[in-house]
């Protein structure tokens, strides 16, 4: 059997590690009669960094939001790989050799010289074991369609071109691209801003995750740079970016993401909000206000204390959502940012966890895979709501980031704006206008930050396979649980769409490096186990 893998990121290292033996029932390396033949596209030019973390789209200043201790590993942790870098490697990034740890929040240029390394010790350990991995970087697919039992995936490259058994779209993130290559205005931070002298004038940033700090970080260190100063970072402007340079984060509320906060892993379980009680959950006439009574319940016995503080037993999905915000929303933005970095670090330093953001961090994943169960009004609500909440919970940045923006603030250089919602854009061709809460802001350079968007069928980059789906009445792709096509003659029980963006709409938190590991496991263990599909529901 021949498998192709499309994209070499995490999803597809991942794919690859259980598709070799790791973790996937069925397969034993050493049996010949396992053996398999992989074929690993890769359209830049290292195989297994993905796109996050290449040169093409991150800079040094830019953290990555896991630790050594959350990634799974390949043929090594993290943190035993960061051991057997030199001080000097680990210096280039600004680490101390002496302070990395497994919770130590590193670089993403320094993530993707992880697994660069990871998979070409798994690609050189299979073909010891006799298993065959062809590799093509620089090498982009441009198409795929069946061809009598079997799908054709033709590439930029015409050599790459082949016959396959399977084929695993693990593509990634995927942003539109940036046409007009101004200094103006960036449809997101990861096509050219990198690469982009953006002057020292007002920059708007939309979003205020770490996306968005990354792309504000992009743009300050070219016209200045951070210094340690004691216990204190402090960022110095280059003499002629005075009274120029500011950068201006926005979203409709204005808040600040709040420090990464320490907690034990792997996850303790949950007490209330059960498989079971999930599953009981979703039977009744009303799923999602029956999820919200088990995600009250998890707090209160996790957390009682602050759970009264709040009124929590009270509290609509409404009004919690607005609980959960309400000290950034009624306090100074960055006063509260200092206040909350400080005891973020002193729970770190006292292994202190708080109870009731642990338990909303270990809930997301399990309210994640009952969200297809909600009628529109309720998932209306979800969206509004809990997913508001868990996506600012588990997206809690490195506290570097944290302490980079403050530096950003003490320089006044940095300032964040409330659009509210209901708010007017317009792109010119040398400045952004937004109209907000009745004032005019005027932006010499804006960057739109706000992360990834699901996809549906009509924005793959596959035209016969798009075409396909689209014919077949699939505005959004049918993927079985195990990630496979579904209901599309010759492609079903051929190809795996593990691209995240086609996930988003079913799976809301998909998106991550542990996410991707188990994609690449749950594919691993549908090939090996050949057994009944059930549908994903809809």
């Amino acid at each position: 059997m021949r498998i192709a893998i499309v994209g070499t990121g995490p999803t597809g290292i991942y794919t690859l590690k259980n598709l070799l033996g790791k973790n996937a029932q069925g397969y034993h390396p050493q049996d010949r009669g396992s053996l398999v033949d992989v074929t690993l596209y890769e359209q830049g030019d290292r195989v297994g960094v993905g796109m996050p973390y290449s040169p093409e789209t991150a800079s040094r200043t830019m953290l990555a939001n896991i630790a050594s201790i959350e990634i799974p590993h390949v043929t090594s942790s993290y943190y035993d790989w960061m051991l057997l870098q030199s001080d000097a490697y680990l210096r280039s990034y600004q680490l101390d050799p002496r302070a990395v740890d497994q919770r130590t929040f590193t670089p993403r240029l320094m993530l993707g010289d992880y697994f660069h390394d990871q998979v070409v010790e798994l690609i050189e350990a299979a073909r010891a074991m006799g298993h065959r991995i062809t590799v093509h970087e620089n090498c982009r697919v441009t198409d795929l369609a069946t061809e009598g039992d079997q799908i054709r995936l033709t590439a930029a490259q015409p050599q790459a071109a082949g016959l396959f058994d399977r084929v695993i779209l693990a593509t990634g993130h995927i942003f539109e691209e940036d046409k007009d290559l101004t200094d103006h205005y960036f449809p997101n931070p990861w096509s050219g801003l990198i690469d982009a002298d953006v002057p020292a004038a007002k920059v708007g940033i939309m979003g205020t995750s770490l996306s968005a700090i990354d792309a504000a970080m992009a743009v300050a260190t070219q016209h200045g740079s951070f210094h340690q100063d004691g216990d204190e970072l402090r960022f110095d402007l280059n003499a002629e970016a005075q009274d120029k340079l500011m950068l201006v984060l926005m979203s409709w509320s204005g808040i600040l993401p709040e420090a990464d906060f320490y907690c034990p892993l792997p996850y303790r379980p949950l007490k209330v909000m059960t498989e079971t009680a999930l599953q009981e959950a979703t039977q009744g006439p009303d799923p999602f206000e029956a999820v919200f009574k088990l995600f009250k319940a998890e707090i209160i016995a996790a957390d009682p204390a602050w759970a009264k503080r709040i009124n929590l037993a009270k509290l609509s999905a409404e009004g919690f959502e607005k609980a959960y915000f309400h000290d950034r929303a009624v306090h100074d933005t960055f006063g509260w940012a200092r206040h909350n970095l400080a005891e973020v670090i002193a729970n770190h330093e006292a292994k202190k966890t708080v109870e009731w953001r642990y338990a909303i961090l270990r809930m997301h994943e399990s309210v994640e895979e009952i969200v297809s169960e909600f009628d529109e009004a309720q998932r209306n609500r979800f969206d509004k709501t809990l997913k508001k909440v868990f996506v600012d919970n588990y997206a809690a940045v490195p506290p570097e980031s944290i302490r980079r923006l403050l530096a950003l603030r003490d320089a006044g250089v940095l300032g964040v704006l409330s659009l509210g919602d209901d708010y007017e854009m317009e792109h010119g061709p040398d400045r952004t206008v937004i109209l907000a809460n009745g004032r005019k802001h005027i932006f010499d350079v804006f960057i739109d930050a706000r992360g990834q968007r699901p996809m549906e069928s009509k924005d793959l980059p596959f035209p016969t396979l798009r075409d396909a789906l689209l014919k077949a009445g699939q505005q959004e792709p049918q993927i079985g649980e195990d990630y496979g096509l579904m209901d599309l003659p010759g492609y079903e029980d051929r190809v795996y769409l593990a691209a995240l963006p086609y996930l988003m709409q079913d799976k809301p938190f998909v998106q991550g490096i542990t996410a991707s590991a188990e994609i690449g496991a749950e594919i691993a263990r549908a090939e090996a186990r050949k057994r009944p599909r059930r549908r994903r529901a809809a």
